[in-house]
């Protein structure tokens, strides 16, 4: 009874949506913490920084040949977003009470962002996702391109070393 159960699709998905979310999570650290072109590290801008790289996953997911098997694994991908999302807000000290519509807000951030990102995959070419870094309003020096540069070269770091 219990094989058949780790057998399920669906166990697979959650597998690989928790082990894409990880990644997802130590790459986002990674990069706030080596760049200084951040008008502040907060969680403002860490929440900024998981959103860009989680929909970029999300977008590559849907490139791949099984585009079915990764619907419902972006599904996942959000789900563990979202119950993140929830777990730092409590971390942070928002109580139960309020818990609730500060998650509401920051998921309707997310979803404002992803109608917002480009779809081209190289980033560094789009006009349009240095207008996205200007809309999120995270960079100092106000370096569009090279920014736009370096978060390509990260993503795409990090999309060929998951293949």
């Amino acid at each position: 009874m219990i094989l058949q159960y780790f057998k399920k699709k669906e166990n697979k998905d959650q597998i690989i949506a928790t082990e894409q979310y990880k990644r997802i999570l130590l790459e986002s650290n990674a990069f706030l913490s080596e760049n200084n072109f951040f008008k502040i590290k907060d969680y403002k801008t860490s929440f900024e920084i998981v959103s860009i790289f989680l929909i970029m996953f999300i977008r590559k997911n849907l490139l791949e040949d099984k585009r079915e098997q990764f619907l419902k694994v972006n599904e996942k991908l959000v789900s563990l977003f979202i119950s993140d999302l929830d777990e730092s807000l409590r971390e942070k000290g928002i109580g139960d009470m309020s818990i609730g519509k500060y998650v509401k807000s920051y998921v309707k951030k997310f979803y404002f962002r992803m109608s917002k990102f480009p779809n081209d995959n190289n980033l560094y070419k789009n006009a349009s996702f240095i207008e996205y870094l200007k809309i999120i309003d995270l960079i100092k020096n106000e370096d569009y391109v090279n920014v736009s540069r370096i978060f390509n070269d990260k993503f795409s770091y990090f999309i060929n070393s998951t293949n």
